[in-house]
């Protein structure tokens, strides 16, 4: 039986956000997924460096892959520098893979990566979230409702 995890995933250190995410899809489920890095990779994830702006992931082979993100070359690296751009394979457990692919398969749905980050233990992790693209109306809904929330606490903060 998998071990209960937390609804933030223990995040210690994020590395890339993709913010426009939350903005263009409407997430379902999020799920945590380990990443299969390169030593260089990893020492320029802990840099800091990476983006996930226009990655996602797909299943292909009862494996789930990263495509489209960028990681660049340490700049400390010899010859046996990675890839920047190269597909990394996702970890995660045999139910959650076949869960995923039946989601993307029958019901239309795509996978986002939300966040990369180190959790406690110091491991590469990615925050991959099973969502479904918003249409026009519905990102417009989503602007009125933020901008009223922002509205709502500005009245509170000055009456109060």
């Amino acid at each position: 039986m998998a071990r209960p995890r937390h609804d933030s995933f223990d995040k210690k250190k994020i590395v890339a956000e993709n913010r426009r995410a939350r903005f263009d899809y409407a997430i379902q489920d999020t799920y945590e997924a380990g990443i299969a890095l390169t030593g260089t990779e990893v020492k320029s994830l802990r840099f800091g460096e990476g983006s996930i702006a226009e990655s996602y992931a797909e299943v292909r082979d009862s494996e789930v892959w990263l495509i489209n993100s960028n990681v660049p070359e340490f700049s400390h690296g010899n010859r046996f520098n990675h890839e920047p751009r190269r597909p990394r394979k996702l970890l995660l457990h045999e139910r959650e893979i076949n869960k995923l692919h039946g989601a993307v398969a029958r019901e239309g749905m795509t996978l986002v990566p939300l966040t990369v980050y180190f959790n406690a233990r110091g491991r590469a992790k990615v925050e991959l979230a099973l969502a479904k693209g918003k249409k026009a109306h519905d990102k417009r809904e989503t602007i009125k409702e933020r901008d009223w929330k922002r509205e709502q606490q500005r009245l509170l903060r000055d009456r109060g």
